[in-house]
């Protein structure tokens, strides 16, 4: 019994393979990381471009609906739906029906928005810029506004003298951070089908 006590080679082995089994351990701990790294922002886009094809299935389940006319203040509501976006700080925008920044600058004001109807876009801060398109008949978007009586008509400039044909070129942008529900209808104005949107 006294000579096991005494033997110590096996306790000099100790700290030494303490500091393997160390090393090994921080090795694999740093490998995971660079590969979570690499992998992460593949997930991300996997999961924004879900929820905007996801988008884009919910528009075009309201194209063939009823379409309401803000002429008439009583008639029933348009066909609806509801769109719900949690998308990532690094999205810097997405719109509908328009390409707001052409330049891929990040600056929304710089330059005239170019319509693309039939079209979500989204833009990550990276200036990487992704397109979905909604198939079928054009989609025409307009923003909407609240009128006088409470009621959602399409939002018009001050200028009286501003025609249909110019709400055609209208779109919505939803800037940073995309998050939240957002509420579209199908209005009919001239013979012309708009999906406005009401928030």
């Amino acid at each position: 019994m006294k000579k096991i006590i005494s033997d110590t080679v096996a306790a000099d082995t100790i700290p030494l393979k303490l500091v393997v089994y160390l090393g090994l351990l921080a090795a694999v701990v740093f490998l995971l990381a660079q590969a979570w790294n690499i992998a992460s922002p593949v997930l991300q886009e996997a999961e924004v471009k879900n929820q905007v094809e996801t988008a884009s299935l919910s528009l075009l389940s309201i194209q063939e609906g009823y379409a309401r006319d803000p002429a008439d203040r009583y008639g029933p509501e348009g066909s609806m739906c509801t769109l719900s976006f949690s998308l990532p700080s690094s999205v810097r925008y997405i719109s509908f029906g328009v390409d707001p920044d052409q330049e891929c600058n990040g600056n929304l004001t710089d330059s005239g928005w170019v319509p693309e109807n039939n079209t979500l876009i989204y833009q990550y801060k990276n200036g990487v810029k992704k397109r979905v398109l909604i198939e079928g008949t054009p989609v025409h978007f307009i923003k909407g506004t609240r009128n006088s009586e409470g009621k959602w008509v399409p939002a018009e400039d001050q200028d009286i003298s501003r025609k249909v044909s110019g709400l055609e070129s209208t779109g919505i942008v939803i800037e940073s951070p995309v998050s939240g529900e957002f509420l579209f209808e199908m209005v009919t104005r001239d013979g012309i089908r708009y999906t406005m949107a009401r928030f």
